[in-house]
Order: structure tokens, then sequence, then C-alpha cells
């Protein structure tokens, strides 16, 4: 009974042993960083809400990883080294991906061996220059101009333009105190758009907010923004 017993506790802990082995990988170490940048100025965009795809054959399922690019345009991933390619899926930010020749989304090929920065280079629909926010008898004032950058056929017209402030620095059109819009239609002239919004009252007190104006272009969903800005007052 005892020579079963202890055949039957070996053959127990060499099972448990072979799974921990099996599950004791090794985790990614190579950090792979960068911006998505048009002519090397990051693309600023709203937190969550873009992403590019990441794709390693050669590892059973073929399947993506979403990189998630940051408010700022910059974007971090732990990696294992080995080849991936690189693609933005179709109506991911307010920019235009190269495509191939089928006329679909192509691929960039990215080497990770160690440590790795890139920068991704997009084409957008339009570049917010000259911005400017301030505030100013209990309001937080912006103007800004903005630029076409797509002029072919696939240039689209400007939906709305938005100054957002808010408590913390994630600042959208989901996160803020207050808001000002000026559609499309309403805009004159591009090279002079002013808004104003009036600061809330704020709990607990501080004597600041963090402002950005953000660009929506028709039929694309994400926008284009200014960097943040904290505005004391």
């Amino acid at each position: 009974m005892k020579i079963r017993f202890y055949f039957m506790m070996g053959a127990l802990i060499a099972v448990l042993f072979a799974s921990c082995k099996k599950d004791n990988y090794d985790a990614p170490e190579a950090d792979f960083t960068g911006r998505i940048v048009y002519k090397g100025e990051p693309i600023s965009v709203q937190y969550g809400q873009v992403n590019f795809e990441l794709w390693q054959s050669g590892f059973g399922n073929y399947a993506a990883l979403n990189v998630n690019v940051s408010q700022d345009g910059t974007y971090s991933a732990k990696l294992f080294n080995g080849n991936y390619k690189l693609v933005f899926s179709p109506n991911q930010g307010p920019f235009l991906w190269k495509k191939n020749a089928a006329g679909k989304q192509d691929t960039i090929a990215v080497n990770i061996n160690g440590n790795k920065t890139m920068d991704i280079e997009v084409m957008p629909y339009y570049m917010i220059r000259g911005a400017t926010l301030t505030a100013a008898a209990g309001k937080v004032n912006a103007f800004c101009k903005l630029e076409k950058i797509i002029t072919n056929a696939d240039a689209k017209d400007i939906e709305n333009v938005s100054l957002y402030i808010n408590k913390t620095q994630f600042v959208d059109g989901s996160n803020n105190i207050a808001a000002q819009q000026i559609s499309g239609a309403a805009i004159a002239d591009l090279n002079n758009l002013n808004m104003s919004v009036t600061i809330p009252g704020i709990t607990p007190t501080q004597n600041y907010v963090f402002a950005r104006i953000g660009v929506k272009i028709a039929g694309v969903d994400d926008l284009i923004f200014t960097p943040v800005s904290k505005i004391s007052f």
C-alpha cells in the first residue's frame, strides 16, 4: 500500500512539475516605442481610441497584437524578438494609411531584436497650426489655424472644431467639464478660428485646468487634437 501511495505521489509531482515547466515561458523583454507623426510632428489623438496592429507568424495562432496610441501620439509595447508586420486597420485615426497595389491597407516590416524606437509616418486629413490657449476673466480662450493636408479625391470636410477643458490631463469629447464647438459650416476662414469657454466651479478647488482643441473630420470617427495645455487662472 505504501509503495502504491508513494508511486501516486511521485506521479502527481511529476505532472505538476511538467505543468509548471510548460507555463514557465519567458516574458517579452523588448521595448518597442515611438510616435505617430506627420513630417516628424506627433499626431495627438483621444486616449484609448486609436491603435495599430502587429502581426507575427510562426507561433501557432496568427493573431494581431493591438498597440494603443496615447493622447500625445506616443506608443509603447513589450514584445518578443522577431519579425512583425505593422498595419493600421481601415478608419483608425484621423489620418490615411498607405495602401498597397491591391488597394488594401499596406504593412510595414518591423524587426525586433532588443529595444527599438520608431516613428510611424501617417497622412492626416488636417493639421492644427499656431494654436494658443490662454485664460482670462474666468474663461479659457483659444485660437488656431487649420491646414488641409489631403486635397485629392480622398479629401474630407470638417464636421466641427471644439475647445475642451478638464480638471485632469485627459481631455477630449468624453472627458471634459466644459466645451465649445464650432460647426464646419460656420467656419468662414481656416486661418482664423476663435473659441472661448467659461471655467465652471471645480471641487475640490484648483486654480488650473487642462485644455486642448479637437477637430472632427466628416466621416472619420477619431479627432485630431492639439497637445494638452495646462492653463492657470
